[in-house]
């Protein structure tokens, strides 16, 4: 049927400002993130041209990637992260954006607070210097990574150029089976379709699957879908959400919530409404899984083995091996059993409260393993305050772990949380790129139930064997 459109279609095109012939639209944004990383040469653009942000109460500043997640309340060791981090809370001083800084109670990773603050909501287009606000889009909002100097032109003028992707709908029926999680499934659909699988499309993401995770397991499948080349993730709102949304203390009293909801349960494609490629999958087959190589698409079931060179293409198959190599691994061989040296919960992946809780679950009663590392990280401050509230840092501390203080930490080696060379990290984050966790560190992306597996017994577990 005509005329008939995708929730992303009415989203995105409720927002454009300008079509440009044979050229990108020009997009209103209502929702800008910003942190220490990408706005410096941002902000310095701004200055050389002699002009102001146009609309500073439309974004948000915080500190993550650079801080430190012990002593925050020390200066910054690492010159670098230190200037930074004094940059942008500087930048935000003199043009009137608001900033939740290192200390501040509000800090935390950008793709946490956003959404836990209530700044994020339905309908919106979000856009910030990071790829992973993609997250964003688990609200039913257009969110995807920008640039720097996309991050200057928003700031100056509250639009970004930008070129309509085509749509892909996945389609995930069936039931999670126990120890499965979110990020089992979005693992299982990267490896399925592969890092370049997306590439040019938005995603969106539909089935009772889908439907019946919690917005924090919607978050993380949002979060990943750049891992498979998307511009974004989205997934329409609902009752789950509407919820979420309700219970945030942030909203002030003036907002009229029955208009609000009447608005954002209209939020949804027409039933006909046509996508550029259709795919499903059945969440029952979905295991527990890890990565064995160095991209998100090279990633397994638990308990199956690395694929050989006859399961591979003969164009694929001297990345492939060149990816075992710095891995340590070769074809064929099965991870299950194989020791290794750090743990790592947080990320804006997987660090929100369900996460801490899910690794404290399996924790509880157990001892982590004497040969492992382990850093477990809040995604916010508000998450650590809940953490320990519910005394998941007392349990966490009986089995021999430490709640650390909020940031980026070791997703990425941009701080002092960096795995040394040579080490395996069982991660919760969304990256395993050569050198993503510190110069030749090897890393198994995850979920917070295998990576408390594995923290327990010290090498890579089945996280089903500790579950009822």
């Amino acid at each position: 049927m005509t005329g008939q459109k995708t929730l992303f279609d009415k989203i995105w095109d409720s927002h454009v400002i300008q079509s440009i012939e044979q050229g990108p639209d020009v997009l209103y944004i209502d929702q800008h993130y910003i942190h220490e990383v990408t706005s410096p040469q941002a902000f310095n653009g701004l200055k050389e041209r002699g002009i102001h942000v146009f609309r500073p109460e439309k974004t948000l500043a915080t500190a993550d990637h650079n801080i430190p997640t012990v002593n925050q309340d020390k200066p910054i060791r690492e010159e670098l992260s230190r200037n930074q981090v004094d940059k942008l809370a500087e930048n935000c001083r003199n043009y009137g954006i608001e900033l939740f800084g290192l200390n501040h109670p509000k800090n935390g990773i950008v793709h946490v607070i956003g959404p836990e603050l209530g700044y994020t909501r339905p309908g919106m287009t979000i856009v910030c210097g990071d790829s992973h606000t993609s997250t964003h889009g688990a609200f039913g909002a257009i969110a995807f990574g920008i640039g720097t100097s996309e991050v200057e032109m928003v700031l100056a003028t509250q639009c970004v150029l930008q070129p309509k992707p085509k749509k892909m709908r996945i389609t995930v029926n069936g039931k999670l089976q126990k120890g499965v999680t979110s990020k089992d499934l979005i693992m299982y659909v990267i490896s399925q379709i592969s890092t370049g699988g997306a590439t040019g499309y938005f995603v969106e993401y539909t089935g009772s699957v889908i439907s019946d995770l919690t917005m924090e397991g919607r978050m993380t499948i949002c979060n990943m879908s750049i891992e498979m080349g998307a511009r974004g993730g989205l997934i329409a709102p609902d009752e789950t959400t509407f919820r979420y949304l309700k219970e945030l203390q942030s909203f002030p009293e003036s907002f009229d919530w029955n208009s609000l909801l009447l608005n954002w349960k209209d939020m949804k494609g027409d039933p006909d409404a046509q996508f550029d490629r259709e795919l499903e999958f059945n969440g029952d087959h979905i295991k527990p899984m890890i990565t064995f190589g160095t991209n998100p698409g090279m990633g397994i079931a638990i308990d199956d083995s690395i694929p050989t060179t006859d399961d591979i293409s003969s164009e694929d198959s001297v990345s492939f091996l060149k990816s075992l190599s710095y891995m340590g691994f070769v074809p064929g061989m099965k991870l299950l059993g194989h020791p290794v040296d750090y743990v790592f919960l947080g990320s804006c992946t997987n660090g929100r409260i369900e996460d801490i809780r899910a690794f404290a679950r399996l924790v509880k009663g157990k001892k982590k393993s004497s040969n492992i590392t382990a850093l477990i990280v809040p995604g916010s401050k508000a998450v650590e305050k809940q953490a320990i509230a519910e005394g998941l840092d007392r349990i966490l501390n009986k089995a021999g772990f430490e709640l650390r203080q909020p940031g980026c930490s070791s997703c990425l080696a941009m701080n002092e949380d960096k795995i040394p060379s040579g080490k395996y990290a069982v991660s919760t984050t969304n990256r395993n790129f050569e050198g993503r966790q510190g110069p030749g560190a090897r890393t198994l992306l995850a979920s917070p139930l295998t990576a408390a597996a594995a923290a327990i017994t010290g090498r890579i577990t089945d996280p089903r064997e500790f579950i009822d």
